[in-house]
């Protein structure tokens, strides 16, 4: 299956924007399956890395082309740019995580070489680890906190999920469904330019470069970057620029003190105003209704 064939989806199953400040997204596989019929036709993400905890019941996994009956309890780990798919059975069990992108490189830079099973495409079989137990509190107790708001709720959510990346690079030293080696992504040069374009963002995106300037960075035109980015992300290069920016805002609206007119300056925006206008234009809200919506860290 050629990549320009996939779509590319922005959240589980869905062309929907991110839902959320958190860098990490949360929800029930039997939940967000059934409305699809059990079915998640394959697609891939470009800046998001999906972990399944399944706990029950069975799926056909799709990876890369090809389909694997699995059975619980798994994890299965989804890098970015991965094409996949499921076929879950009704009785499905278990929760899906979502990361986005700037979670994974904290990850990348914290745990060095552990992080690195969020690269590689997997099946994790839980039966008989030790580990089982210990990914099952770690689930569990990433979904109490991500869905019931409490004072420290960003730190604990990145201290879980750290603890999580241990124990499943910890599987992934001990055994990996079919076979002893995990299946890789195939990286195409138009993908590695993508990923590297995507780390400059994370890099640079306070300081608001041109598209010009991180396509000479690249070594390609502005025109090629923008034709590459829309042809693998769905999106064009200006418009992950602005939702890294509208992604950072959210946060710091929802979990800092600071005021409008220091966000937009931390931010690169040369006057609150014109921050205003485009936050709103994104997302259809000033960044202060924003803000008063968000729950009391």
């Amino acid at each position: 299956m050629s990549h320009t064939a996939v779509p590319v989806f922005k959240l589980y199953g869905e062309t929907r924007h991110w839902p959320t400040p958190d860098l990490l997204h949360c929800e029930s596989i039997p939940e967000r399956s059934r409305l699809h019929d059990w079915r998640i036709r394959p697609h891939r993400h470009a800046d998001l890395v999906h972990v399944l905890h399944v706990t029950a019941g069975s799926v056909a996994l799709e990876l890369e082309g090809s389909t694997r009956p699995l059975q619980a309890p798994l994890a299965i780990v989804v890098p970015a740019m991965s094409i996949h798919g499921f076929q879950f059975s009704p009785d499905i069990g278990g929760q899906i995580l979502t990361l986005a992108k700037p979670l994974v490189e904290r990850l990348q830079g914290l745990l060095a070489e552990r992080a690195g099973v969020l690269d590689r495409a997997a099946a994790h079989s839980l039966t008989g680890l030790e580990a089982a137990s210990r990914i099952d509190t770690l689930v569990t107790q990433i979904t109490a906190e991500y869905r019931h708001p409490a004072p420290g709720r960003d730190r604990l959510l990145e201290a879980l999920t750290q603890a999580l990346v241990v124990e499943l690079s910890r599987c992934a030293d001990h055994r990996v469904l079919d076979g002893s080696r995990s299946l890789r992504r195939q990286h195409d040069r138009a993908s590695q330019h993508l990923t590297n374009y995507q780390a400059l963002i994370e890099t640079q995106f306070r300081q608001q470069p041109s598209i010009e300037a991180f396509a000479d960075q690249l070594g390609m035109t502005g025109a090629h970057l923008n034709t590459l980015c829309r042809r693998l992300a769905g999106r064009s290069a200006l418009q992950l620029l602005h939702e890294r920016l509208l992604l950072e805002a959210k946060r710091q609206l929802t979990y800092t003190n600071m005021t409008i007119s220091q966000v937009a300056d931390s931010l690169g925006f040369s006057e609150p105003a014109y921050f205003t206008r485009f936050f709103k234009r994104l997302t259809g809200l000033s960044p202060r209704e924003f803000r008063r919506r968000q729950p009391d860290p």
